[in-house]
């Protein structure tokens, strides 16, 4: 037996119109997931849906902004509706607004924690109440190396606060529905290529910055996440929730 295997279980991905989200979506369908997709941007989640449906998985795009209960609420329903189920959530929508500490806006504080971690919340009460009702489900969060170490690079305590959050609701909520065979784990990616990052990755202070933090001195490629991700959404990991998984290249271990 494949424990890695998907094939048959329903996903679900939020901020899957770009970078990471793009890459967990199609990761998911390799290993045999019909995929449901959130974003604000539909005519991007179009062009992930149809090379999805190109892999011969289902697929399904949502315009949904996460901040908002009552879209996160039509949403989840409208995957329900469709798929019948939801086994896997993967919570990845995220947005950042860097400025230091003493001069940082509160509507910047506020579009950062709304959106990162207010909107892993929403989503994952409504769709761990449908997780709840089948008694079965796999929740992966998407923190990151910020939500555990500083960092010198970007003043940006709005993202930080947030990612320590979903490590902190991960917890929790796993605690929460463990007695429903619900896990809920976390990922906690170094850096990776995406438009979160792609100002930023060529400027040589930045290499110069990961040179420095990063044992193997480079960022991640495209697709070494996707271990990670498989392992968690798969009953490969039954017996683990809670937990947060680093995969940085050593960035937190020193």
């Amino acid at each position: 037996m494949n424990i890695f295997d998907l094939t048959g279980k329903k996903a679900l991905v939020t901020g899957a119109s770009s970078g990471l989200g793009v890459q967990h979506a199609k990761a998911l369908a390799e290993q045999g997931a019909d995929v449901a997709l959130f974003a604000r941007r539909l005519d991007k989640l179009e062009v992930v849906k149809n090379e999805i449906l190109a892999m011969g998985r289902q697929c399904i795009a949502i315009k949904c902004d996460v901040t908002s209960e009552g879209e996160v609420t039509s949403a989840v329903d409208e995957v329900i509706r469709i798929f019948g189920r939801i086994d896997i959530l993967v919570n990845n929508a995220g947005t950042s607004a860097n400025s230091p500490s003493e001069q940082m806006t509160e509507a910047d504080w506020d579009k950062v924690l709304n959106t990162n971690l207010k909107g892993v919340f929403l989503v994952s009460k409504h769709v761990g109440a449908q997780m709840i009702k089948q008694n079965y489900g796999k929740v992966v969060n998407i923190s990151s190396i910020f939500g555990k170490v500083g960092n010198s690079m970007f003043p940006a305590c709005n993202y930080h606060a947030a990612k320590h959050g979903v490590i902190g609701l991960t917890r929790a909520m796993a605690d929460e529905w463990a007695k429903y065979n619900i896990t809920v784990n976390s990922i906690g990616p170094g850096f990776f290529e995406s438009e979160m990052t792609a100002g930023a990755i060529n400027l040589p202070e930045f290499k110069a910055y990961v040179e420095n933090s990063c044992p193997m001195k480079r960022i991640g490629r495209p697709g070494e996440l996707n271990g990670a991700l498989i392992y968690l959404s798969s009953d490969a990991s039954s017996y683990m929730t809670g937990h947060t998984i680093y995969v940085d290249g050593g960035w937190t271990a020193v």
